[in-house]
């Protein structure tokens, strides 16, 4: 049992590592978990380089020391003794003592004593002050001379000592320079190098300072790159500076507290990094992989398979991810409509070129076999009915098949509905043969005006569609009827409306009309192509329009049925925004 777990479980981490390898391989996985992690590490860079903690540190170590200086500055001015054992007095101030006064010690007569600093009465108290602070203290006198080190004190006695040579180390590795590097970046600047051999105190400017009567401060750096703090007090008595008490950190002190904050700071940090590594791993997984599908998908439709393939539906998302999705896939959609509609058009070109093709061969095989001139005149009309059919027919498929491109080439415009419409009917009356229907045309006021009928699109084409509807409804006009051409406001749509008085459309045709090649007219076959209002759908609906056919009924009568008075195309187009 024990081995089939660990089997399952070594089968899950292969698994997970395969998923890991593949979203690694993902070239927006990386820059998403790059970016982050770059903005992570200047983070931690930020902090460590300007990281308050270490000054404040520095600071709080610089008053320890001036505190602790001064305490132990006080202590050894009150064991220093007097140089001689006489006590010199000045005979002329003796002589101008007043009767009555006293030439006792005060502490103006006592500041010109000469007071001195014991070496042997000092270092037992400096050993029991400093040891247990940890701190370097050395003790110069008021020339600046050296004359107690902590360094050179054994833990018992007041016995003086030398150090011996520090025992070699050997060179440091590779990381260790690589981190003493890092961790140089993060010192203030401005530190000057440590003077550990120098024996007089006025060449250390704290020193010199503190010799002055004023504490002195400085912050350097020894050999090995390590913070030291030194702090200078004046040792006073009565007054008097009778030297200076230089108090330092042990070398590596602050550092040591500053490492362990910056490993603190670093484990904060790997934590954070490792969570957003996984988060950036999920959050890439949620684009990439999408993404990933949607272009795999995209190039099998460029590729044209024999089967159709569909685009992932990402659609439930309410991201970038799924608007991309939509859209790709409403055209591939419309794209395999277009294929479908231009292999339908295809099989109808070739279908209805047949027709007169061959009913054109058939007149020009049978016309050398014709014996009489009448035979040969009714062949001829044929042919030249044929030729005219196929010309027409062309013309016709041409007009269809370049309408698409010149929409998509051409700038929409405002187009003014009414004006439009009122030329195209004044042309169609101007034109009209005897026995056809006039055209009325109609413009209901609106309150904005002429305003109100105008639209964004191809003036040319959306004129070939009311020229279409108007020959269609002219063609079906019975001799004395008329057409009427009405243009009405709705809403934010504008209505083109177009009656005629003919005998209607038939209630299984009012949607095949609209069909490439489709005809009803028995008694003119071969007149017409069949493309008209087909054509006329097309740019409507390329304006973002409708249309539709319907019968106009007049009112029941006794017996509950309707008469069909004619045939009314309607169109709506959306208006232009004022």
């Amino acid at each position: 049992m024990a081995r089939g777990i660990g089997r399952k479980l070594a089968r899950r981490l292969r698994r997970l590592g395969r998923a890991i390898l593949a979203r690694g391989s993902s070239s927006l996985t990386r820059r998403i978990v790059i970016l982050n992690l770059v903005g992570l590490v200047a983070l931690l860079v930020g902090f460590g380089y300007l990281n308050q903690f270490r000054e404040g540190l520095i600071d709080a170590r610089v008053q320890s020391l001036l505190t602790q200086g001064e305490i132990i500055a006080g202590a050894i001015a009150s064991s220093a003794t007097v140089e001689t054992d006489t006590i010199t007095i000045d005979p002329d101030k003796l002589l101008q003592l007043q009767a009555g006064e006293s030439s006792g010690l005060n502490d103006d007569t006592l500041s010109p004593l000469e007071f001195s600093i014991n070496p042997e009465r000092v270092a037992p108290l400096l050993r029991r002050l400093v040891t247990p602070t940890r701190t370097r203290a050395r003790v110069f006198d008021r020339d600046g001379l050296l004359l107690l080190d902590s360094r050179s004190l054994y833990s018992r006695g007041d016995v003086l000592r030398l150090d011996l040579p520090p025992i070699p180390r050997e060179p440091p590795t590779m990381l260790q320079r690589l981190w003493a590097d890092a961790k140089g970046l993060f010192k203030r600047k401005g530190l000057t190098p440590e003077e550990l051999s120098s024996i007089s105190g006025r060449s250390l400017p704290e020193v010199a300072r503190a010799l002055t009567g004023t504490p002195g401060t400085v912050v350097r750096v020894n050999a090995a790159g390590e913070t030291i703090v030194s702090v200078a007090v004046p040792i006073q008595r009565l007054r008097t500076v009778r030297g200076a008490l230089l108090l330092s950190t042990q070398g590596g002190d602050i550092d040591q507290i500053l490492t362990k904050e910056r490993m603190s700071l670093l484990q904060v940090f790997s934590v954070a990094a490792l969570v957003m590594v996984v988060l950036s791993f999920l959050l890439a997984g949620t684009i990439a992989g999408p993404m990933r599908r949607l272009a795999e998908a995209a190039e099998r439709v460029r590729r044209g398979t024999r089967s159709r393939p569909q685009i992932p539906d990402f659609t439930g998302r309410s991201d970038e991810i799924g608007h991309l999705s939509g859209a790709l896939r409403d055209m591939t959609r419309a794209l395999y409509n277009r294929i479908d509609a231009i292999e339908s058009f295809a099989a109808d070109v070739a279908h209805e070129l047949k027709n007169p093709l061959t009913s054109l061969r058939s007149a020009v095989e049978t016309l050398p076999l014709a014996r009489t001139e009448e035979s040969r005149g009714r062949l001829l009309a044929v042919i030249q009915h044929d030729v005219r059919r196929l010309d027409r027919l062309i013309s016709d498929i041409s007009d269809a098949s370049r309408l698409d491109a010149e929409l998509s080439r051409e700038d929409a415009e405002p187009v003014d509905l009414a004006r439009l419409a009122e030329a195209v009917a004044a042309i169609s009356n101007e034109v009209r043969r005897d026995g056809q229907a006039p055209i009325g045309v109609t413009v209901e006021p609106n309150a904005q005006g002429r305003d109100a009928y105008f639209t964004v699109g191809h003036d040319g084409r959306l004129g070939q569609v009311v020229n279409n509807l108007l020959d269609n409804a002219r063609s079906f006009s019975p001799p004395g009827a008329s057409v009427r051409l009405n243009l009405r406001r709705v809403r934010n749509e504008i209505e083109i409306r177009v009656d005629d008085d003919g005998p209607g459309i038939p209630e299984h045709a009012l949607e095949r009309i609209f069909e490439r090649f489709y005809t009803d007219r028995p008694e003119g076959f071969g007149q017409n192509s069949g493309l008209g209002l087909s054509i006329s759908r097309q740019i409507v609906q390329a304006h973002q329009g409708s249309i539709r056919a319907e019968n106009r009924l007049a009112t029941r009568d006794a017996d509950g049925h309707q008469r069909c008075l004619g045939a009314r195309f309607v169109v709506r187009l959306p208006a232009a925004a004022p």
